[in-house]
């Protein structure tokens, strides 16, 4: 009887010395894994967020100033092209439809 359980320590002694093994065997894969994805993503041209959200604040500002000036050059090209068409400018400076005169 003594036999069958000394038998049956040592299995359990080896399936414990087992599982050790497989679960150091498991951190080092995934710390190599970690490692080989670290190297991989150091590779790409990839940015961090503050980078991102910085550059994203700065194509905000500049889609605004574009709008500001769109406005601007309408105002100038208005401003240059005189009055409309169809339009009569009277000595006063008051310009009148071209019923007006009619």
């Amino acid at each position: 009887m003594q036999s069958e359980n000394r038998l049956f320590d040592d299995f359990v002694k080896m399936v414990n010395g087992f599982a050790g093994t497989m679960a150091g065997m498991g951190r080092e894969a995934e710390a190599s894994a970690r490692e080989k994805f670290k190297e991989w993503m150091g590779g790409q041209d990839f940015v961090g967020r503050d980078e991102f959200e910085a550059v994203k604040a700065m194509a905000a500002a500049a889609r605004d100033e574009n709008e500001i000036l769109k406005a601007r050059i309408a105002a100038l090209e208005a401003k240059v092209a005189g009055p409309a068409p169809g339009t009569v400018k009277r000595p006063g400076g008051k310009s009148t439809g071209a019923k007006a005169g009619a």
